[in-house]
């Protein structure tokens, strides 16, 4: 009896785990973005822009919104790094793809980059945020212009949104967040790295 009343304690209080990749070619404001989502919703304050440095290997950060815990794995974007991305690609629920909306001589670059990630059967159907970043400067692209420039009509089943966001000043970001847990919360890749995990309900 105790056993049954612990496993449905767990099950109504536990937080659900999520592990989302944060994407990106290099400069496109990937580390800046994973500072302010700990600024937003948490306690801690994130390192300020003008101290965050070129990330080399992995940031780990880590959140909680509503009745879920989110892990975020930031990796580099450099041209030599961008081949240890799929290492993680395995264990994510999702992804968020971070483009410099301000610098269109890279989003040849971005879109090239994008594509391969999209293309790995490891990631299959696992939702996508697409991030048109640094709308605080004033010759940002929109969302809409960036989702006209990369033309993903082929994405087949998976779920995916353009977000216009700053990840400077957090424009946009809380909400792009609350989408993301929405959606990964029904998403059938959630589901099936439950089973996988031997996890047969939310938070087990």
């Amino acid at each position: 009896m105790f056993s049954l009343f612990y496993g449905l304690w767990k099950y109504i209080f536990s937080k659900t785990e999520f592990h989302v990749l944060i994407l990106g070619i290099n400069k496109a404001g990937k580390t800046t973005l994973l500072e302010k989502l700990k600024s937003v919703h948490s306690n801690l304050e994130g390192l300020p822009p003008d101290r965050i440095i070129p990330t080399v290997g992995l940031n780990i950060g880590r959140i909680e919104v509503a009745n879920s815990k989110l892990v975020f794995w930031d990796l580099g974007g450099q041209p030599g790094l961008r081949s240890i991305w799929e290492k993680y690609y395995e264990e994510a629920h999702a992804v968020i793809y971070v483009i410099d909306a301000a610098c269109p001589s890279r989003f040849e670059d971005a879109k090239s980059a994008l594509e391969k990630v999209l293309r790995h059967d490891d990631l299959q159907g696992a939702p996508l945020l697409i991030l048109a970043n640094k709308q605080d400067l004033t010759d940002a692209a929109s969302a809409e212009e960036l989702a006209r420039y990369l033309d993903l009509k082929k994405l087949d089943e998976r779920v995916y949104i353009f977000e216009a966001v700053s990840a400077y000043d957090g424009m946009g970001i809380k909400e792009s967040v609350e989408w993301l847990v929405e959606v990964m919360e029904r998403s059938k890749r959630t589901e099936m790295l439950r089973a996988r995990a031997g996890v047969t309900g939310p938070g087990a």
